[in-house]
């Protein structure tokens, strides 16, 4: 498989899936593009999926189309959650925990990217940083002992973008109030979202807990990220470059769903595909730039975090 070593030499497949019966995951944004792919593909082994939207009217739309893709014994509800608004995440991680006694992984695939002008979220942060990052960090926090006490896994979806733009926390203006750059905030957000996930890593070794943390990326795909949130010359670039260098969406949900299943990846490991400068191709294991590991930023990016949600994580 390419440089990774999760199957095949042709890269991870669903057709190396087993049955996920009893299983039950989580997908944050799961109403279009990977999250719903990632659904499918999950609903397709008997898994049980609980998808957290925005949207009740979108969500009830893909459990239409899901239910005769996947058979009338399919599994799957929602619960409403905005990851803009720290209120609305807790009072969603409080229904789930209510509703579902396991947690086999919780896959935080929704993001919004290249806000093209400076917006906060209800709670006053860029955009970015709240709903990619923030909404993330406490949605984990909250669910983590459930996750924990049934072995299960946390599956950040981050981006090649964290190697881009500053290449690192901007904590003298997190916010971007000085000098807002749509893809400088963007790039931010998934970097304070892998080296969240390579700190809990550490954490969750040093507690012994049994919590597998892994980070993946979905390459170039065709999804509706930009749709709703960046410039319009962003979009109609976008919509040009992907008919010729991107993936489909169902592609695009292989690395989470394998991250989310397979058995033996590293945990400092980034999965993703593996081609064209890790934008398409087999799924397997990708290089990862140091900054990523930066063991210094990210014990201040955790004691930020926990202070801007108001959460202390335990461990």
């Amino acid at each position: 498989m390419s440089s990774c070593k999760a199957g095949q030499s042709s890269g991870w497949t669903p057709q190396l899936m087993g049955s996920l019966v009893g299983k039950t995951y989580v997908i944050t944004g799961a109403s279009a593009g990977a999250g719903f792919e990632a659904a499918r593909l999950l609903l397709s082994k008997g898994a049980r999926v609980v998808m957290l939207n925005r949207s009740e009217e979108k969500s009830l739309e893909v459990m239409a189309r899901l239910q005769p893709i996947a058979g009338s014994a399919a599994d799957i509800s929602f619960i409403s959650m905005d990851l803009s608004s720290l209120d609305s995440v807790r009072a969603a991680a409080a229904k789930l925990l209510a509703a579902q006694p396991r947690i086999d992984a919780l896959l935080c695939n929704a993001a919004i990217a290249q806000v093209a002008k400076h917006e906060t979220t209800r709670d006053g942060f860029e955009s970015q940083w709240g709903v990619n990052h923030l909404g993330h960090f406490l949605l984990c926090g909250l669910l983590f002992e459930r996750i924990a006490a049934s072995a299960g896994r946390v599956v950040v979806v981050g981006s090649n973008a964290y190697k881009m733009g500053l290449k690192r926390i901007q904590f003298e203006d997190i916010n971007f109030q000085r000098q807002y750059s749509a893809w400088n905030a963007y790039a931010q957000s998934k970097l304070a979202q892998m080296m969240f996930a390579y700190e809990l890593q550490r954490r969750v070794s040093a507690a012994d807990k049994s919590v597998q943390v892994l980070v993946c990326h979905p390459g170039a795909s065709r999804t509706n990220l930009l749709k709703d949130t960046a410039s319009p010359f962003n979009k109609a670039l976008w919509a040009v470059l992907s008919r010729v260098m991107a993936q489909s969406a169902e592609k695009g949900s292989w690395p989470e769903v394998m991250c989310a299943t397979h058995a033996g990846l590293k945990p400092e490991g980034y999965y993703g595909p593996t081609r064209r400068a890790q934008m398409v191709g087999p799924v397997g294991e990708c290089p990862l730039d140091a900054v990523a590991h930066n063991r210094v930023m990210a014990a201040q990016l955790w004691q930020l975090s926990e202070q801007q949600v108001g959460f202390c994580w335990p461990l």
